[in-house]
């Protein structure tokens, strides 16, 4: 691994992606990208008792395609590395000791699918690992009675509120060849904007995307239009325009290769407000379908930047503001 800069990690052994997976609930299968994903459920429940054990079923589909697609077993993975949004980790926690493989609890809250990738690029890279598999998930609503109000409770919400996206995205890598390479990881710094609105993360986050981005852009010594996409994970309607505001101010210009993953996963007439966010949202979308449509060879070279609002219901009741990070995976296609 060559570092470049203070905080991007150029893997100078190849990482490549070896099978992706992904499982969703019944408002993401609605989407324009249904049909990009492995599973879907049109239950919230997904045929479980409650929503906790709903949202592992999605992580264990998401792991057991993604391996599948590797043509590996659970036993030949080093390494698993995930998390999602709950106290403890505890989808990710349980799902662990399903696998029985050496395991790394991970949270960076929505950024967690891209912190993920990029430390199991780096056990690879290091030779520390031959196969990681990494894997995050979200579900709308273990995610709304933890962090602000039970879905049965009925609550009036803000226009700049996002949807916690029910889903679960995992991938395997390693050093065999194929069409996707993970060339670099550049890890974002926490940003604090001083917003403290738990219905406005995509304001909140916004700050932290475009550091990261700055950052990347200019340790690798690349521009905007070096990149065929960027995404961020859930900015959402709100975010997004900030974010483009904030580069602007700095000279740069996200237009026609730039999109959110919050915005991509839904329908604009779908309940959904400014659009979806949650740890699963970065992690479907990259999985499910833009390293297919990389794959297929739309894309030469993609930036993926998972944004995370560092949320504590507890630290908002004691007048805290939220802290955001944004992690971010350069991608390149191999012909």
């Amino acid at each position: 691994m060559e570092r470049r800069g203070r905080q991007t990690w150029h893997f100078n052994n190849p990482v490549y992606v070896q099978g992706t997976g992904t499982a969703v609930g019944p408002e993401e299968a609605k989407g324009p990208l249904g049909g990009s994903f492995d599973k879907a459920y049109d239950h919230l429940y997904a045929g479980e008792e409650n929503w906790e054990l709903a949202e592992r079923k999605l992580m264990k589909d998401a792991v057991e395609a993604a391996l599948k697609k590797a043509e590996k077993k659970a036993g030949e993975i080093d390494f698993f590395l995930a998390g999602d949004l709950l106290n403890q980790i505890v989808t990710s926690n349980y799902h662990a000791r399903e696998l029985e493989r050496p395991y790394f609890g991970l949270f960076a809250a929505c950024a967690t699918a891209m912190e993920g990738l990029a430390l199991g690029s780096l056990l690879i890279d290091t030779g520390a690992a031959k196969l990681v598999l990494s894997a995050a998930s979200s579900h709308n609503a273990t995610a709304e009675r933890q962090f602000r109000y039970p879905t049965e409770f009925g609550s009036q919400r803000p226009e700049t509120s996002t949807y916690t996206v029910t889903g679960a995205g995992a991938i395997v890598i390693g050093t065999k060849p194929s069409a996707i390479q993970i060339t670099e990881a550049t890890v974002g710094k926490v940003i604090d904007f001083g917003l403290a609105n738990p219905f406005d993360m995509g304001s909140a986050m916004a700050p932290a995307a475009a550091d990261t981005i700055l950052t990347h852009l200019e340790e690798t010594k690349r521009t905007v239009d070096d990149y065929d996409l960027i995404v961020t994970g859930d900015l959402s309607r709100v975010g997004s325009g900030i974010l483009r505001k904030l580069l602007q101010e700095k000279g740069i210009r996200l237009v026609n290769n730039y999109q959110d993953c919050g915005i991509m996963i839904y329908q604009q007439e779908q309940p959904v407000f400014a659009g979806g966010s949650g740890a699963g949202c970065p992690a479907v979308v990259t999985y499910g379908h833009l390293l297919q449509e990389m794959k297929r060879g739309k894309f030469r070279r993609l930036l993926v930047v998972a944004t995370g609002a560092l949320l504590s219901p507890l630290m908002i009741q004691q007048k805290e503001t939220i802290p955001c990070i944004a992690h971010a995976i350069s991608f390149e296609r191999k012909e």
